[in-house]
């Protein structure tokens, strides 16, 4: 046999220099969950080694993490339901725990990219990404204005991009154009393109305490059989002004990440899920598979998909591992 591809893999020194995807802590996006008041830390039960802290413990959490190599943070909110009403209003005051906490981690790291989440399910007292009528549908254009004002709020505290999550048709365009109006031009927008309503959202609303009261979001969220529909959405987010692509789930949606990548230039960023962490994390804690070494090959197959930016529950510990 004049060709035997094996003798590429003959050594750990050959394998090394002719991978073709790297992972470093650069690829990660960490997603932090930011709770009321102060010296507060608690772990979300159904997601191991992940917590929710307080504003001054956060600040602790993302110097450890920035000394780790990892500079960018997506930082959600948890709401009391004291808080909460069906209009979101708590989502656009700039007094509100949440807006104050983001101008003074800004402030505090200038350095780090942070991310914001626009939708309305953390605020509201029905547990809906958009406004609800009381029939219980969910209205899309008068949720736009809530959006917007979420998001120009959230840009005033000096974040550098936000993250519209709602899945309501136009939110780009209507939040771009409100920014631009109002001198944040520079403000990024990671549009969530393609969200699939799946199953693998359940911890990340434990988390948040975040359910909808009734019904489901399968009328705003993608069909999980669907694939060009992804297209469509893409499509509409690039004329809208988005600055990023991205796609949710990660792992179950590989070929949606594969799809963007191929068709658009802008870059493509993928959510590596609470569940799909929670998975890995069970099955290593009864000794199913080793947990390290599946998230390591999960976290590079999400690059190798296409995906530039991957937001993960696995940033600070992947970021342990390649720094050994």
């Amino acid at each position: 046999m004049l060709k035997r591809p094996r003798r590429n893999r003959k050594s750990a020194v050959i394998r090394k220099m002719l991978e073709e995807t790297k992972l470093s802590t650069s690829d990660f996006m960490f997603p932090l969950f930011l709770l009321e008041g102060k010296k507060k830390k608690s772990e979300v039960n159904s997601m191991p080694g992940i917590f929710r802290y307080s504003t001054d413990l956060m600040l602790k959490e993302i110097d450890e993490c920035m000394n780790l190599g990892i500079r960018a943070f997506d930082i959600f909110p948890v709401v009391d339901e004291i808080h909460k009403d069906k209009t979101a209003s708590k989502s656009y005051d700039p007094d509100f725990f949440y807006n104050e906490s983001l101008s003074i981690i800004k402030e505090e790291f200038p350095e780090a990219c942070i991310m914001t989440d626009v939708a309305m399910d953390p605020y509201s007292s029905d547990g809906h990404d958009g406004l609800v009528d009381e029939n219980g549908n969910i209205l899309n254009d008068e949720t736009l204005e809530i959006l917007g004002s979420m998001a120009l709020t959230q840009a005033e505290m000096g974040v550098d991009i936000i993250g519209p999550s709602d899945m309501m048709d136009g939110r780009v365009e209507y939040i771009r154009d409100l920014l631009d109006e109002n001198g944040f031009e520079n403000t990024s927008i990671m549009s969530y393109t393609a969200k699939y309503a799946s199953a693998f959202y359940g911890p990340f609303r434990d988390a948040l305490d975040s359910a909808p009261k009734f019904g489901d979001k399968k009328t705003y969220q993608m069909n999980p059989a669907n694939q060009r529909e992804a297209i469509i959405e893409a499509d509409l987010d690039e004329e809208e002004g988005a600055d990023f692509l991205m796609v949710k789930p990660a792992l179950a949606y590989l070929d949606v990440i594969k799809l963007l990548k191929d068709n658009y230039d802008l870059p493509i960023a993928a959510y590596n899920v609470s569940g799909e962490y929670s998975m890995v994390k069970a099955a290593g804690k009864m000794g199913w598979l080793d947990a390290d070494k599946v998230m390591m090959e999960s976290l590079l197959s999400i690059k190798r998909a296409g995906a530039k930016v991957i937001l993960t529950y696995f940033a600070k510990e992947a970021a342990y591992y390649l720094n050994k």
